[in-house]
């Protein structure tokens, strides 16, 4: 009896612990108070809490650490379904967003189709009539009354002190542009790779049989639209060509909306070219559905209206109706339609060189300098705004970017030199492949980006070294990575110096410029980057070493502001760039930048039909795809042979004392041709292989080493593991380098010596991926520079084991492209790859497979 009435005792205790504890405001928000300090407070913290609040004590330990698991559940929740909700919207409005596209796609069709079927009436009577005159004089009436229907409108001339015919311009502009954003006024082609989603930029077209060219995008933001609008306006925040925009006048409507006449200047992308101009009426205004919006066109004679001002160093362009349509979001953002429509009067033959016509005959271009950049920029601000992007370094998003503002409008104004900011042309020394330029006015020049304190006390100036060069069959964005990656490759140590004591009051002696430089290596630090990394802003810190006497004034670690853009080589029509500008060691944020750099800009590539296929990968690489064999596509549904062209523009600047003009003038001249023979050797070693219709499939030179090489690593695995790397029919000739070339997983082998760090010396096509590199770059990354701490622990571990056994399995982990990106993997093999056939061979290397990496 009294053991039943103690197990009964002892299970009313268990039923009174584990009970529903009904808590009191007041307990609430003693825990409350807790939970904001620390969400999962320990045993002894959960006891302390009991002992310090009396209002707790009557609530045993358990039952608050219940109430912090219900509290941090629901805390998930909540996240979870406000995330869901926001996703939601996005879905909502990217889903609205896509029924209206399809409807106007339909109306575009069922406009082809009248328009075909127009077509095909017109070619059948003209065929059934051609024997009879009275017939074709019948068409010429026809004609002649339907352009009677239609009469090309004739405005007449409208001055800029009569408002009412400004607002007539004004309302034919917003016609004109809605017809273009949400109608079929001009014949749109959706860009490739751009696809349609919550998190995308936007659909993006570009014109097609259209006066000028033209580019439109639609995408979805989350910022209201007076906020969008005043984004958008700013147009030097967003447009890296605008040099500068003045707005001459301002009219109110009587509808609440105003009327502005704008002149806006743009620079030249390359030294080859005038730069162009634009005068412009700006009409802003509500709809009636609540959307807001700017539109734009030219005031000319055809167009009427005031006569804009006269320019001699510009080209004057005409900008079509254009503009921005921004329609409020259920639940929040806007939904923003974005037109460029120009004509940048490519006629004028003197303006532009026959060569660079495509850079202003091309709508993929425009569409990434101008469309695209607006759309990315609203969603970079909208992102910062939001607390989605977080920064290093204790910087604001807003100075970060005044940096990379700062570092393209210095190398534009360099590349452009216009006289009205002091520049001057300066003698050549009989050769005309370097430009020199002078600027011996502060007062006008550094006004605007640079700092007086750049410009010796007394006397001097900026002197400008430029160049342009047409680039053939060179991708820019793995030209200007290269040139990111191997700075040692193309520059002088001793010039970089020069440049960094432009930041110092005692300038160094001019140096002269030396073919293989000083010792240096380069450490990029990462300072800021885009949504879409397409655009990165970091710190490199040159590390000098010094193997001469004279050579250790100058052997000491210097930095560079760098911006690199464009590197993606899936983007259609982007323009490629490295600026970088000394700075000091306090990088403040008004810091003064002298930027030099290189652009690579993209002309259309044109089908080379009288040859194989060009082969798209490097030197090993090349032996795989020569002849009808190959099974990688280099195109979208387009030959696989092309002439790819480029221009390359190189603008470097130099500070100067009066005295020492002419010897920093000689030294900028002969660094920068020094730069243009190493820019060219690197686009002879990175440029895709073609091979000439005489070769066929012929091997190229070298072949019988990569066959060689295959063959050692499959064999020493298969030795090793005791498992097949390749299919077994695979086992000889071309067939095992192809197999091993498009192997899916990351396959590498890295130099195996006792007192240097591993090296990389061969990858196939997915580890060349998976390190973000090509195989001219592949041999200046170490092993242990790619691996994270624990991946470099795993591998010293098994490294003995690797070298009695053969091999070893590494565990999943994280390792580092040489981009930065971390990269995660499922497992890594490493086994040692022997030269001989003989299994006591030496060891040639250390081979490594990476299973099933992708990017993090």
């Amino acid at each position: 009896m009294a053991l039943s009435m103690h197990k009964e005792s002892l299970n009313n205790k268990q039923m009174d612990s584990s009970k529903y504890v009904r808590y009191t405001p007041e307990q609430v928000e003693a825990l409350e108070r807790v939970y904001n300090e620390c969400p999962k407070p320990s045993s002894l913290r959960r006891q302390q809490l009991i002992r310090e609040c009396p209002i707790l004590s009557n609530i045993e330990p358990k039952q608050i650490k219940v109430w912090f698991q219900n509290r941090r559940c629901r805390e998930k929740q909540r996240k979870e379904a406000s995330r869901l909700q926001t996703v939601n919207r996005k879905l909502t409005a990217m889903n609205k967003l896509l029924m209206e596209e399809n409807d106007r796609l339909q109306k575009q069709v069922s406009h082809l189709v009248y328009e075909n079927g127009y077509m095909k009436q017109q070619l059948q009577t003209a065929s059934v009539t051609t024997t009879d005159n009275n017939s074709c004089e019948s068409v010429v009436v026809s004609g002649q009354h339907q352009q009677q229907q239609n009469p090309t409108p004739r405005h007449p001339q409208r001055d800029a002190n009569n408002p009412a015919g400004l607002l007539t311009i004004a309302e034919e502009t917003l016609a004109e542009f809605l017809s273009k954003a949400t109608g079929t006024a001009v014949d749109w082609v959706q860009m490739i790779g751009m696809k349609p989603g919550p998190d995308s930029i936007g659909i993006v077209a570009v014109s097609r049989n259209c006066s000028g060219v033209a580019a439109r995008a639609c995408g979805l933001v989350s910022l209201e639209p007076t906020k969008v609008a005043e984004i958008l306006k700013d147009r030097p925040s967003w447009y890296r060509d605008c040099r500068c925009i003045d707005v001459l006048s301002i009219i109110p409507t009587a509808n609440g909306g105003t009327i502005e006449l704008i002149y806006m200047q743009t620079y030249a992308p390359t030294t080859l070219a005038a730069a162009r101009d634009f005068w412009t009426l700006r009409y802003t205004t509500s709809l009636e559905d609540g959307s807001l919006v700017i539109c734009e066109r030219s005031l000319t004679s055809s167009t009427g209206g005031p006569t804009g001002p006269p320019t001699t160093s510009f080209v004057r362009a005409e900008m079509l109706p254009s503009g921005f349509l921004i329609r409020p979001c259920d639940g929040g953002g806007s939904i923003i339609h974005i037109v460029d429509h120009v004509d940048l009067d490519v006629r004028m033959v003197w303006s532009v060189p026959e060569v660079l016509r495509p850079l202003y005959e091309s709508s993929k271009i425009l569409a990434q300098k101008m469309t695209i950049a607006a759309l990315r920029h609203i969603r970079q601000i909208a992102q910062e705004t939001n607390g989605e992007i977080q920064y290093g370094g204790g910087r604001q998003p807003a100075v970060l970017r005044t940096f990379s503002q700062r570092l393209c409008r210095g190398f534009n104004d360099a590349v452009n030199g216009f006289v009205d900011d002091g520049w001057s042309l300066m003698g050549s020394d009989g050769v005309e492949d370097v430009t020199i330029m002078i600027n011996s006015s502060p007062g006008k020049f550094f006004g605007s980006q640079y700092n007086t304190s750049m410009v010796p006390s007394f006397g001097g100036g900026v002197l400008c070294a430029k160049a342009s060069m047409l680039l053939q069959s060179v991708p820019p964005a793995l030209l200007v990575r290269f040139l990111r990656e191997h700075r040692s490759e193309w520059a002088d140590y001793g010039i970089d110096t020069y440049s960094a004591a432009c930041l110092k009051p005692n300038p160094y002696t001019v140096p002269c410029a030396r073919p293989s430089g000083f010792p240096s290596s380069q450490v990029i630090l990462p300072l800021a980057h885009t949504v879409e990394h397409e655009e990165f802003l970091e710190v490199v810190r040159l590390e000098g070493q010094a193997f001469t006497p004279e050579d250790v004034a100058l052997a000491r670690d210097m930095y560079l502001l760098q911006l690199c853009s464009g590197i993606d080589e899936n983007a259609v029509g982007a323009c490629a760039q490295l600026v970088f500008a000394p700075i000091d060691e306090s990088f403040a944020d008004n810091a003064p930048l002298l930027p030099s750099g290189f652009r690579v800009i993209p002309l259309d590539s044109k089908p080379v039909m009288d040859g194989p296929g060009a082969a798209r990968t490097l030197d090993l690489a090349s032996t795989l795809e020569v002849g009808p064999g190959s099974n990688r596509s280099t195109g979208d549904g387009e030959p696989n042979s092309y002439n790819l062209r480029s221009v390359l523009t190189i603008a470097f600047q130099f500070t100067f004392e009066n005295h020492l003009r002419d010897d920093v003038a000689s030294m900028a001249r002969q660094y920068v041709r020094s730069v243009v023979g190493s820019v060219q050797r690197v686009a002879m070693a990175i440029a895709p292989s073609r091979i000439s219709p005489g070769l066929g499939p012929k091997s190229l030179p070298g072949s019988p080493e990569a066959l060689t090489l295959a063959r050692w690593i499959c064999r020493s695995y298969r030795i090793h593991t005791g498992g097949e790397l390749l299919r077994a029919d695979s086992q000889s000739g071309d067939t095992l380098l192809k197999q091993l070339w498009n192997h899916s997983d990351a396959i590498m082998c890295c130099s195996l010596k006792t007192n240097a760090s591993p090296v990389f010396t061969f990858a196939n096509q997915a580890g060349l991926d998976m390190l973000e590199t090509t195989l001219v770059a592949l041999q200046d990354i170490m092993l242990d520079k790619i691996l994270d701490e624990a991946g470099r622990k795993s591998l010293c571990a098994e490294f003995s084991k690797i070298m009695q056994q053969g091999f070893a399995h590494l565990p999943a982990g994280i390792c580092v492209s040489s981009m930065g990106r971390p990269v995660s993997y499922e497992q890594a093999i490493v086994w040692k790859v022997v030269d001989d056939d003989n299994d006591d061979a030496a060891n040639h290397c250390l081979g490594l497979m990476f299973i099933n990496w992708s990017f993090v």
